[in-house]
C-alpha cells in the first residue's frame, strides 16, 4: 500500500460488509498468535451486538462503522454509531445536550465511536500495525467530515487510549478525562501475598467480606469456555433484566446477545455463578484480554451480604492472579473499590462540537473538570487501602 495513494473512506451499516479478516487485522493482529488483548473491539464481539439486535432499529444505536482504504486495502476501522440518546455510553454529556437545546439547537442525533454498552479503555481508532497515525487521521477526518455534512452536533470517541486522547488533542479534538477504579497485579502469587501490601484494618476487613460472602450457604465457581452451560445463561438472562431495569430502565443487551457471545467467545469470558441448592442466585460476567480481566455485568435473586463484592472484585482478583493478568477493570464509578484495592486511574475521551461558540464553552468546562479530575485521583490514592509503612503492616 504505497504511502501516497489516495484514501477512500467509507461507511457500513453491517460489519460483514467489511468483514472479518480484514476487521481484525486492524482490531486485533495478535489474535492470530495469542489472545486478543482488546475482546470488545474484535469482531466477534462487535458482530454479536449487532446480530442480536442490541444495536440497530429502535435502540438509538445505528452502526455506520467507518473504513479507510488505500487502493482497496483496509488499513483502518472504527466502531461508529449514529445515536439518537447518550444512553449506555458511560461519559455522560446530557448537561451539554440540555445546554444546546436550551439554545434552540438540535443534540441528536449526534456520531459515537465507542464500543456499546462498555466503559472499558482501549484502542477505538483501529489500524493495521505500522499505520497508527494515518489511520487515527484519516478516521478522525472522516467521521468529522461526515458529522459536518450531515449538519450533526457533535462527534465523540469514548474511553480512547492516552496516545489516541493525545494525537486526537493534536488534531484540534476536545479532551476529557474521566475516573475509574481499576486493580494492578503486582505480581501477586496468591490472594494472601495482596493482603500482605494492605494496611493492617483493611487487610482485616476484607477477610471479613470474603468469610461473609462465602458463608451465604452456597457454592461460589468460576467458569469459562465449556463449562458454561445453557442454564447459566439463562439464570444470568435474569441476573442482568433485574440489574438493568434497576439503574438503566431496560437492559441494553438482548437475550440473544449472550447466546451468540457463548457460540464465538466463551473461551474469552469468565461467568462467576454463585449457586444455593444448586441453584443459580447470583453471578458476574467478565471478558477475558491478554492482559486485563474487564468485569461487565453483575445481578442476583438473593441478596446476601457482602457476596456482590466476593463475585464482582474478589473472584476477579483471584483469576487474574491465577492467569497471570496484569490488571481488573471493574466496571464504571464506585468509590466503594477504593477499601477493597482498586485505585483511580485516568480515562480519556475525546469531543468535537460543531458550533464555534459552544464547542468553546465545552472547552473551558473540561480544562476545570480535568483539574477538578487530577485531584479527586490524588487524593484518593492516598487513601487507598495500601500500607504506608511498616508500622502498619500489623
Amino acid at each position: 500500500m504505497p504511502d501516497g495513494s489516495p484514501i477512500e473512506i467509507a461507511l457500513h451499516q453491517r460489519l460483514a460488509e467489511i468483514g472479518q479478516p480484514a476487521w481484525d487485522v486492524c482490531a486485533c493482529p495478535e489474535a492470530a498468535e495469542a489472545r486478543a488483548i482488546d475482546p470488545f473491539t474484535t469482531y466477534a464481539f462487535l458482530d454479536a451486538v449487532e446480530a442480536s439486535g442490541s444495536v440497530g432499529p429502535g435502540t438509538g444505536w445505528t452502526p455506520h462503522y467507518i473504513a479507510a482504504r488505500r487502493d482497496g486495502d483496509v488499513f483502518a476501522v472504527a466502531p461508529l454509531y449514529l445515536k439518537q440518546h447518550s444512553q449506555g455510553e458511560y461519559v455522560f454529556d446530557h448537561a451539554w445536550a440540555h445546554g444546546w437545546e436550551r439554545a434552540g439547537g438540535a443534540y441528536y442525533p449526534k456520531l459515537q465511536i465507542a464500543v456499546p454498552f462498555t466503559p472499558a479503555t482501549g484502542r477505538r481508532f483501529l489500524t493495521r500495525p505500522g499505520a497508527e497515525a494515518a489511520g487515527q487521521a484519516a478516521l478522525t477526518q472522516g467521521a468529522v467530515q461526515v458529522a459536518s455534512e450531515n449538519g450533526l452536533s457533535s462527534l465523540h470517541v469514548t474511553f480512547c487510549t492516552a496516545a489516541e486522547a493525545a494525537a486526537g488533542r493534536e488534531m484540534g479534538l476536545l479532551y476529557r478525562a474521566n475516573t475509574q477504579y481499576h486493580w494492578e497485579n503486582s505480581g501477586y502469587g496468591d490472594f494472601g501475598d495482596f493482603l500482605g501490601t494492605l494496611a493492617s484494618r483493611k487487610r482485616k476487613a476484607i477477610r471479613k467480606e470474603r468469610d461473609r460472602a462465602q458463608g451465604f450457604g452456597g457454592t461460589i465457581c468460576g467458569l469459562t469456555g465449556d463449562d458454561i452451560k445453557p442454564h447459566h445463561w439463562d439464570a444470568f438472562w435474569h441476573f442482568y433484566q433485574d440489574t438493568g431495569a434497576r439503574k438503566w430502565g431496560r437492559p441494553y443487551l438482548t437475550r440473544s446477545f449472550f447466546d451468540i457471545l457463548h457460540q464465538t467467545l466463551r473461551d474469552d469470558v469468565l461467568l462467576v455463578v454463585a449457586e444455593r441448592g444448586g441453584v443459580p442466585v447470583a453471578g458476574a460476567l467478565n471478558l477475558i484480554g491478554r492482559d486485563a480481566l474487564y468485569g461487565r455485568y453483575w445481578g442476583c435473586t438473593e441478596d446476601h451480604p457482602c457476596l456482590h463484592f466476593e463475585l464482582c472484585y474478589y473472584q476477579a482478583m483471584d483469576f487474574a492472579i491465577a492467569s497471570g493478568l496484569h490488571w481488573v477493570e471493574a466496571g464504571a464509578q464506585g468509590e466503594h473499590k477504593l477499601a477493597r484495592g482498586y485505585l483511580p486511574v485516568t480515562t480519556h475521551s475525546l469531543h468535537w462540537i460543531a458550533d464555534a461558540q459552544f464547542r468553546a464553552a465545552v472547552a473551558a468546562y473540561l480544562a476545570a473538570e480535568r483539574q477538578a479530575v487530577d485531584r479527586e485521583i490524588e487524593v484518593l490514592t492516598r487513601l487507598g487501602p495500601f500500607r504506608k509503612s511498616e508500622e502498619e503492616r500489623e
